[in-house]
């Protein structure tokens, strides 16, 4: 469906809330697109955002992205709150505990044969970027030309299902982009999980992202009644109900959040 039911989202329905749960992307959503996705330039202001969000009682502040979990981590150095890498394949918990949901040594054969292939794909390519989560390879193409990325992209589709199984990995793809990522490294299951370890009847969910792998989360969300957000600077089709131009709208917005459960707290 296109959006939006308001042109942006309105506090009204967490104003209520006794629980939240907050789940942010990272790239595209609490700030803007880096040059290139292992680039590690830390934002003073979304630390400060996400530390002042982290102090609400509430509040569960979880930031779920498809960079690797080492990546999040230096990007984010902010106590008690959730960090899922690779889309949730692994986890830090709001305590510091740190866990995946996958063995590494049944991932990384696998891998191993699709990035030489993948590599020599790309040489003498100008515009491409592979990128190598060790849980996943991905293939950027944001500043290729428009039919040669098309067709890098397929050959690369090509190569991978020749090289990985579909029962162990799935096939990604997004706006000049792919990736091969296990079956675990999926926003909607993530999400779904952390709703139900939460085990609040109350809790409303709340979840702000900007591209394809944040779909799977919106759905998930929604059926849970909860508060779905796209981040894109014009309407497109999405199950989002709700759109925010850029990464500054989005912390504009939750600066407001925060004013706002901040409030509460004082009155009760």
């Amino acid at each position: 469906m296109m959006i939006n039911k308001a042109p942006r989202p309105s506090l009204d329905q967490v104003a209520t809330a006794r629980q939240i749960a907050l789940f942010l992307d990272y790239d595209g959503t609490l700030a803007e697109f880096a040059l290139t996705p292992d680039q590690i330039d830390p934002k003073p202001e979304v630390i400060a955002l996400l530390t002042r969000l982290s102090h609400c009682p509430q509040l569960h502040v979880n930031v779920v992205s498809g960079r690797r979990l080492a990546h999040i981590q230096a990007l984010l150095p902010v106590p008690n709150i959730l960090l899922a890498g690779t889309y949730g394949l692994e986890m830090q918990l709001p305590d510091g505990r740190q866990f995946s949901r996958a063995e590494l040594e049944a991932i990384q054969p696998a891998l191993e044969r699709l990035k030489p292939q993948w590599k020599q794909l790309l040489v003498d390519r100008a515009g491409f970027y592979l990128e190598d989560k060790v849980w996943a390879l991905a293939i950027h193409a944001r500043y290729a030309e428009e039919n040669e990325a098309q067709f890098v992209l397929g050959k690369a589709h090509d190569i991978a299902l020749d090289v990985i199984s579909l029962d162990q990995f799935r096939w990604l793809t997004g706006h000049r982009f792919c990736e091969v990522s296990p079956l675990w490294a999926n926003k909607g299951i993530t999400v779904k999980n952390l709703i139900s370890d939460y085990a609040a009847p109350d809790l409303l969910s709340i979840y702000v992202g900007d591209d394809g792998m944040d779909e799977e989360a919106f759905a998930i969300v929604k059926a849970q009644g909860g508060l779905t957000i796209l981040v894109a600077d014009r309407p497109r089709a999405t199950q989002a109900d709700y759109r925010l131009d850029s990464p500054a709208q989005v912390g504009h917005w939750l600066n407001q959040l925060a004013a706002q459960l901040e409030a509460a707290a004082q009155q009760t």
